[in-house]
């Protein structure tokens, strides 16, 4: 259970204090700081499910831990970039991406509940989502130019490729889980 790849996985976690302290702290080395363990938190995403699979050390506290620690990251990230610069060009693309991480991580769950969890596994849209909204956020985060380069208009471009390909993804997962979803009463209770 204790294992590198969840050890990644919970230093990822870990991560989000500092990445919020950091984007708060007055001075002009913050952001890009900031933007630095936000990638930082991006490479142990990748690396830790490498490694999994690598060594052989999947677990089921991996498998839960992982995806929620993404979603951590990526709705602190857009929530702090919308509060600082609340504008709806920014707040709707975020809004999209929190709202579609809820929706099919439910999603997940119920059909998981259903024995059919694995025919909503994830998909290469949703990868590509995934990559799209990791390199805008750091754009994001950045703002100001780099080397000379201004880097906000590319991060701004590349969320709304994220958003497209969120809402993309979103359907595909729908798509597959609409008959279930569609078939009637299960005699199971509800929470509505």
């Amino acid at each position: 259970m204790w294992n590198l790849p969840n050890g990644l996985t919970l230093l990822r976690i870990a991560l989000i204090p500092v990445f919020v302290v950091i984007f708060y702290l007055p001075t002009p080395w913050a952001r890009p700081v900031c933007a630095l363990v936000f990638t930082l938190a991006g490479l142990t995403d990748w690396l830790d499910g490498w490694l999994a699979r690598r060594l052989g050390q999947t677990s089921p506290l991996g498998a839960f831990l992982d995806p929620v620690a993404d979603k951590l990251m990526v709705a602190v990230a857009l929530v702090l970039l919308v509060q600082a610069d609340p504008s709806m060009w920014l707040a709707l693309p975020a809004a999209v991406i929190i709202g579609r991480e809820i929706t099919v991580s439910a999603l997940r769950e119920w059909m998981a509940e259903l024995g059919a969890r694995a025919q909503v596994a994830v998909s290469m849209a949703g990868k590509l989502k995934t990559t799209a909204q990791m390199v805008a956020i750091v754009l994001l985060v950045l703002g100001g130019p780099v080397l000379g380069q201004p880097v906000r208009g590319m991060g701004y471009v590349l969320l709304y490729i994220a958003a497209a390909l969120t809402l993309w993804s979103m359907f595909l997962y729908l798509r597959v889980a609409w008959p279930l979803l569609t078939a009637g009463p299960r005699g199971a209770a509800d929470d509505r």
